[in-house]
């Protein structure tokens, strides 16, 4: 790599309640209890299950609406596996899609309808 960068400390999202999001991303979605829990600086980080590229929840600033341009993408061994855990759990997916030969990708939302995928090697 010839530029200054080495790979992603962490991604933020907002969100209008951090209580909820706490409960949601830490226990919903299973990323278990914050790396850092500061709500009061409003900063609540969570891994993703790697060194880097963590996940944080910060307040919505007024006039916020929910992110579906950029998108965090987590990792899953088995997409379709994933969507099902995550259906029974009560998140909102769409149905997995697949691009033969490399990818198979879904799309779900937070309680703020924030988009975010999950992404495994294609079924």
């Amino acid at each position: 790599m010839d530029g200054p960068f080495r790979g992603i400390n962490v991604v933020s999202i907002s969100v209008r309640d951090l209580d909820r999001a706490r409960i949601f991303y830490g226990s919903t979605l299973g990323l278990g209890e914050p790396l850092y829990n500061l709500p009061e600086a409003g900063w609540i980080e969570f891994s993703t299950g790697r060194d880097s590229g963590n996940l944080s929840i910060v307040p919505a600033a007024p006039g916020w609406a929910p992110s579906t341009g950029t998108t965090l993408v987590l990792n899953v061994e088995d997409c379709s596996k994933a969507v099902d855990e995550l259906r029974a759990r009560g998140v909102t997916c769409e149905d997995p899609q697949t691009f033969p030969g490399f990818v198979t990708f879904a799309s779900f939302y937070d309680p703020d309808g924030n988009r975010l995928q999950m992404c495994s090697p294609a079924d």
